[in-house]
């Protein structure tokens, strides 16, 4: 159904045309707007903003396209099919920020522990494959990735239910990963205390003296946003591991400009919502 022109008098600015919405549709509009949540108004208004841009980015594309082949773009290389990258003529490139410094931490955490040999709970996987160039490296997963590479190993593991001996990992870590255990999110079975049996299971194996590098979110309020994650306090993470002892917090905070702060204090997630923390924690012996 198309919208109607309608044409009116305007003092100011003489004859004016205005489209006008036909009632039915009018009508749907006025429902969605009486009866859907906000968040799903929001979200549509900018899956309409979003589509009317790229009509408008692919339109200049072709231009462009036209002109590059006009110039003598296809001297040397074959015209394939068009592949539009809208998104990319930006002043910085885009970083997620829990997920480019919580791994350089490791990373760093790694380096002045020098592990003979390193296991990783279902981490980012390129985090694993970047330490194993270093430290030979076991990688575990839910959903273990097939890959071949020199150093790194790689298998299915239930974080609920690990593979290993008692006190046999000197070096462990886990991160970003045990808020989401028990949310269903990744085929896991839905269970309230998921997160709290995945961290006995990483102290049961944690080896006396060993190191385990564990990062989550953290706020000053403790909450969960199902079916993403969890969020933790500083205090509800500590809750999580009471034997450990804690070496070291680091914290991302929301206003991430301020970059990785390392030796934190715990007061700084005061009126924090969604920040990343990270935490070094030893077994005492």
């Amino acid at each position: 159904m198309k919208a109607r022109t309608v044409w009116f008098w305007s003092r100011e600015n003489g004859p004016q045309a205005e489209r006008r919405i036909p009632f039915r549709r009018s009508l749907m509009l006025k429902s969605i707007r009486a009866f859907a949540p906000r968040s799903l108004i929001r979200k549509l208004r900018a899956t309409f903003r979003s589509h009317c841009e790229e009509r408008r980015q692919l339109a200049h594309l072709s231009l462009q396209r036209n002109a590059f082949v006009a110039a003598g773009g296809t001297r040397r290389f074959a015209l394939g099919y068009d592949y539009p990258c809208l998104n990319d003529n930006k002043a910085q490139i885009p970083f997620e920020p829990h997920y480019f410094y919580h791994p350089a931490w490791a990373c760093r955490v790694l380096r002045s522990i020098n592990p003979a040999h390193h296991i990783d709970i279902s981490s980012i996987f390129s985090f694993a494959g970047c330490i194993s160039a270093f430290w030979p490296t076991d990688y575990y997963e839910y959903q273990p990735p097939t890959v071949k590479l020199d150093g790194l190993q790689a298998g299915r593991v239930d974080l609920c239910a690990l593979p290993f001996a008692d006190k046999s990992v000197a070096s462990l870590s886990c991160l970003h990963v045990i808020e989401h255990v028990g949310l269903g999110r990744y085929g896991d079975p839905l269970d309230p205390d998921g997160d709290i049996k995945a961290a006995r299971e990483l102290v049961r194996v944690l080896a006396p003296a060993g190191h385990f590098l564990f990062v989550t979110p953290v706020a000053e309020i403790a909450s969960v946003e199902f079916n993403a994650h969890r969020i933790y306090s500083f205090e509800a993470v500590m809750a999580l591991f009471p034997s450990l002892k804690l070496q070291e917090f680091a914290v991302v905070l929301d206003d991430h400009h301020r970059g990785l702060i390392r030796h934190a204090d715990a007061s700084l997630l005061a009126g924090q919502r969604f920040a990343c923390g990270c935490f070094h924690f030893t077994c005492p012996l």
